[in-house]
């Protein structure tokens, strides 16, 4: 016999004490509690929140409060929400046909009660799992009361002769249909004031009103909002009263430093692909690069810092150079399944579109932006590592002891460096060690280096040297090539 079949399918079945009649707050408030007593991790998966965020949730579902979240995009609000049904009972007892999820032992509709009453014992009910039990609904202006909340069927009032206020003939909408569990609205803000009205009656009133037919409908739904701080905190963009009734407030935030960020990437990136490729290694320099360009979005000038920059822009940039790692593996023989500077070109199209730009921004172009954060990430990267370079400028009076100056020797002396993301293995560290003192400097400032981490301090360096104008850089589509800054500056003069 299947676990189904051995569930009761009648009331007369049901065993009530094991099955109580309890509201969806109190289901969980008492669930929490028995996490948290076994020492249970709570919201597997969320990371950095532990000491700000989880407790705020916590509380609120100690106190049955329904709850908002607010922070900015890619703050793992919606996943937060998501993660709540993990504190519903395992099973739920339903009456089985009706539109509104209602309990055997508490019937709610008239259809209901009806049907208790009449069959009694016989009464057929179904189950309900913790994932059935979740609804969410992005908020857009052209949200409806009776998406959310229900409309009248004049066809069903006719087909049955009943009067338009008759219960019967209401077509219940998303929020009654997730009656005993968890119901979140993103982005609340977006929805119209009248919709908004629609749902402060239920929040507080426990009535709704449908086409001016009032209705008492005492819905046991746990309510959850999502909303950016700006548009929350406008006045305007949400109804005082609703705010004033959503009764815990949380809010989100980034992660705090780039190891925490990388972390969640991690979690969250593609890289498994299992094909017969081999595994793509993204290795922490290249993790903290990554998440570099989202932290050099969050401050940039470029970017509009209301809208805020996605976790989702570094999962796009991960997954997208572990791809440019996989083309090199197929074109190029005797390549290694790591990536190097050269390739965080390609992640350009990772970034442009998960940006708002501001004015400023919009007269630069996405594309220039991007590569911007993308220097300063790189740039970033290189601080972290080596010395400062602007006291070693071609000219200063200790150039000729300078950990940069026999690098910036070489490329004065007319030669240049091209790097290739087409290139093999050998042919890639073959061109970073002619550089005469590249290799010394990486040597000299991180001994203990292995040879392959060796190659990526490198080619760093160079980066790092570029970005802080000592060398120029010109890109193409499958790499760059590092040149003398002054000569390629005479050299742009001469062409005019």
């Amino acid at each position: 016999m299947s676990v189904k079949q051995s569930r009761p399918q009648t009331l007369g079945a049901l065993d009530a004490a094991a099955y109580p009649a309890r509201s969806v707050r109190a289901e969980m408030r008492r669930n929490l509690i028995a996490h948290l007593r076994a020492g249970r991790a709570l919201f597997p998966g969320i990371r950095g929140y532990d000491d700000t965020v989880l407790p705020g949730v916590i509380h609120a579902i100690l106190a049955r409060h329904d709850l908002i979240l607010l922070g900015l995009r890619g703050q793992a609000k919606t996943r937060l929400a998501r993660g709540l049904i993990d504190f519903l009972d395992p099973l739920l007892p339903v009456i089985a046909g009706l539109p509104l999820r209602e309990h055997p032992l508490a019937p709610l509709s008239p259809a209901g009660k009806s049907l208790v009453a009449e069959a009694g014992k016989d009464t057929p009910i179904e189950w309900l799992e913790p994932g059935q039990r979740y609804g969410e609904k992005l908020a857009t202006p052209d949200v409806s009361i009776a998406d959310l909340i229900g409309d009248i069927d004049p066809l069903k009032a006719a087909h049955r002769g009943l009067d338009l206020s008759d219960e019967e003939v209401i077509h219940y909408g998303i929020i009654p249909r997730t009656n005993h569990g968890i119901f979140c609205i993103n982005e609340v803000p977006d929805l119209a004031p009248r919709i908004q009205v629609g749902l402060l009656n239920i929040l507080e009133e426990q009535d709704i009103q449908i086409r001016g037919f009032p209705l008492r409908l005492p819905l046991d739904v746990m309510m959850v909002f999502t909303a950016n701080p700006e548009d929350y905190t406008n006045r305007g963009s949400i109804i005082t009263p609703l705010k004033d009734r959503i009764a815990s407030q949380v809010l989100t935030h980034y992660p705090s430093d780039i190891q925490q960020a990388a972390a969640i990437t991690a979690d969250q990136s593609w890289l498994d692909r299992g094909e017969d490729l081999p595994q793509v290694q993204i290795t922490p320099l290249f993790a903290e690069i990554i998440e570099g360009i989202a932290f050099a979005g969050r401050r940039s000038e470029y970017v509009d810092q209301r809208s805020g920059v996605s976790a989702r822009l570094s999962i796009a940039a991960r997954e997208l150079l572990a791809s440019q790692v996989e083309r090199r593996l197929m074109l190029c023989e005797g390549a290694a399944p790591r990536a190097r500077i050269v390739d965080t070109l390609q992640l350009v199209p990772a970034i442009t579109g998960k940006v708002e730009l501001v004015y400023e921004g919009e007269q630069e172009g996405s594309v220039k932006v991007a590569r911007h954060l993308i220097g300063e990430s790189l740039k970033a990267a290189f601080d972290r590592r080596f010395p400062a370079p602007l006291e070693h400028r071609r000219g200063a009076a200790d150039e000729e002891h300078g950990p940069y100056s026999p690098i910036l020797r070489w490329f004065a002396e007319g030669r240049s460096l091209e790097l290739s993301d087409h290139s093999d293995e050998r042919g890639h560290e073959l061109a970073l060690h002619a550089v005469d003192g590249l290799g010394a400097l990486v040597a000299q400032y991180h001994p203990d280096v292995d040879p392959v981490s060796a190659v990526e301090l490198m080619e760093l360096a160079i980066e790092g040297l570029a970005q802080y104008s000592l060398l120029a850089k010109e890109d193409s589509a499958y790499g760059a090539q590092y040149v003398d800054m002054l000569s390629n500056m005479m050299q742009d003069i001469s062409g005019r």
